[in-house]
């Protein structure tokens, strides 16, 4: 047992002897830490939200998720600059209202399902797109003049006639604001001089649209459950006057029954 102490004695005397257990136990440390971050490494990770990374993989560059919705406008580069020279025709409106919105042509009077829009000074203008959309019609037509039609979301089209210098055709894809056509003249309603006129159908329906602009196409489905019952009313209290006038010429064959025919007036 001496002799092996003595043998150890001797061997941490000489000086390369304590340097080498150092670097030894440095190295086993080392090596201890280096496993043990290798086994961290290979614990599986929850997979990464996309949404949070801010760009999906392997996608271009995002876009926003929520567009800005349209707003109705009208269909001119300065509203300002304009005037509405004849207005829409309202079934409901007093008489008075509703004779200026009656467009003579050919000796008789036709309701304006739309608006009709000149400069106050009377010349041209440029006639943009009321709302982004398809150009589904383009063609000139030998009363209403060169007429161009724009198809939109939820069974909405916008009609432009009176136009000349025509920029789009049948198939085009348009911006809202995008210049279309200027403004020029038509025979149906020659009194108007250089105008445009306009109009928005929903489904077909022409409806006035000075009540829709600066809204979203979704406040004319908000308002079309509304005109329904407001139609069926009104044709109803046609009926009840109809039944009415068959009374009272049957009571009194003598007398004559006026034209009731609304929207239109012979001259």
């Amino acid at each position: 047992m001496k002799e092996e102490n003595k043998k150890v004695s001797k061997l941490f005397r000489k000086r390369w002897v304590v340097p080498s257990i150092y670097l030894l136990s440095a190295a086993l440390i080392l090596t201890g830490v280096l496993w043990f971050q290798s086994k961290t490494n290979d614990i599986v990770q929850p997979p990464v939200d996309e949404a949070e990374q801010g760009t999906a993989v392997n996608e271009p560059d995002s876009v926003p998720v929520q567009q800005a919705v349209e707003q109705i406008v009208m269909p001119v580069l300065d509203p300002n600059a304009v005037e509405i020279a004849k207005p829409f025709y309202d079934f409901n409106a007093p008489a008075e209202e509703q004779e200026a919105a009656l467009v003579s042509y050919n000796d008789e009077y036709y309701p304006n399902k739309g608006v009709d829009i000149a400069m106050k000074n009377g010349e041209s203008f440029d006639v943009t797109a009321s709302l982004s959309g398809t150009v589904i019609k383009a063609e000139k037509d030998p009363i209403f003049g060169y007429v161009v039609h724009l198809q939109h979301d939820r069974g909405v089209v916008t009609v432009y006639q009176s136009l000349t210098d025509v920029q789009v055709k049948t198939g085009d894809t348009v911006k809202q604001g995008q210049v279309i056509a200027k403004a020029g003249t038509n025979e149906f309603n020659k009194e108007a001089g250089v105008h445009v006129h306009f109009e928005i159908r929903k489904d077909g329906q022409a409806v006035n649209p000075v009540a829709y602009f600066d809204q979203p196409l979704s406040a004319l489905e908000n308002n079309e459950q509304q005109t329904t019952e407001q139609q069926a009313e009104q044709q109803a209290e046609q009926q009840e006057t109809n039944q009415s006038e068959t009374n009272e010429q049957e009571a009194d064959p003598s007398s004559t029954v006026p034209d009731a025919s609304i929207g239109m007036a012979r001259t």
